[in-house]
């Protein structure tokens, strides 16, 4: 065999040992995986029903990644996007009275609210965005328990609960919320000004400033957006729930949503923001937890699967940016 031929031969090998295609690809791979595993060994998992239902359980935290995402592409984090769910399925019930279309707006407002004073904090402020969103962490739950006070409320809107039990041509509708919301992310970084400049704020914020990039602005609208995105998917979880329940709606939302956007490839450090690969991140983890369920391990099992994936994402990041 030619060198040539040993060359071109061994261009797979290479590229499953290189620390830039894991990043790039891995989750594609674990998702494949993850799926060839279960339609092998886990009965009736590749259902239509099964699959359905998994959707339907990852849209919300879809929903938050791809806020979290955004954020995250700046070199922040939000901390909060769990407590604005919570904020959201407050609000919902005292504003149905005057229709679903004032509840929903009311509620959206609470989410850019949350999320302008985190991008405040943190771009005019000068707070480190772990210290900026950490405050609504903790306080934001306890708003939306006090406007709720602290009780658990049945939401019979039938408008309000189709947005979580309804589908389009077979899709369910918070399944296709989600589908099209990443497809509007994913150009919103790729196609406009503005994803151009959360890239080059999380690149390099100092350069950013001195090249003339409305920094300020630039964090203010990513936290904006984060917190819209999260009281979208605390509505969305709410009627799907048929309950308002701010004590435990959102709860670990922010550990998900980070989780789905690290696995997915988008570094820490910022500068980069994949959204697909975010999505694809949701869904391996969703996907590993049912097929931990289905052979019937317990729930701290698959928490222990989900750390060993992070731990390894973070490190194949770590070694693709020291070469």
């Amino acid at each position: 065999m030619t060198q040539a031929a040993l060359a071109t031969s061994a261009r797979p090998l290479a590229r499953l040992r290189d620390p830039v295609w894991y990043q790039e690809y891995g989750v594609y791979l674990a998702v494949a995986v993850v799926l060839v595993f279960n339609a092998l060994f886990t009965e009736h998992f590749m259902t239509a029903d099964n699959l359905r239902t998994q959707l339907v359980q990852v849209a919300p935290v879809v929903i938050v990644a791809l806020g979290m995402a955004l954020v995250i592409g700046t070199e922040g984090v939000d901390l909060s996007v769990g407590s604005t769910m919570a904020l959201a399925t407050a609000l919902l019930p005292l504003y149905l009275g005057y229709g679903l279309v004032p509840a929903l707006v009311v509620a959206l407002l609470a989410g850019a609210a949350v999320g302008a004073v985190n991008g405040a904090l943190v771009s005019l402020v000068g707070l480190q965005p772990i210290v900026a969103t950490l405050a609504l962490f903790v306080g934001g739950r306890g708003l939306a328990l006090v406007m709720a006070d602290g009780r658990l409320k049945q939401i019979v809107n039938p408008d309000l609960l189709s947005l979580g039990t309804g589908s389009f041509l077979g899709v369910p509708l918070v399944v296709l919320i989600a589908a099209v919301l990443a497809v509007a992310v994913a150009f919103l970084v790729q196609r406009t000004t503005f994803g151009r400049q959360i890239v080059a704020v999380g690149g390099n914020r100092s350069a950013a400033a001195l090249a003339g990039l409305p920094v300020r602005r630039v964090l203010i609208g990513v936290y904006v957006l984060c917190g819209v995105l999260a009281a979208l998917a605390g509505i969305l979880a709410t009627a799907r729930l048929t309950a308002s329940d701010p004590s435990s709606l959102g709860t670990l939302m922010e550990l998900s949503a980070i989780t789905a956007v690290v696995v997915g490839g988008t570094p820490l450090s910022g500068g980069s923001v994949r959204v697909l690969g975010t999505v694809a991140g949701a869904l391996l983890m969703q996907l590993l937890r049912a097929t931990l369920v289905k052979h019937d391990l317990p729930d701290s099992t698959a928490q222990i699967a989900q750390a060993a994936i992070i731990i390894a994402a973070v490190y194949v990041a770590r070694e693709r940016r020291s070469r």
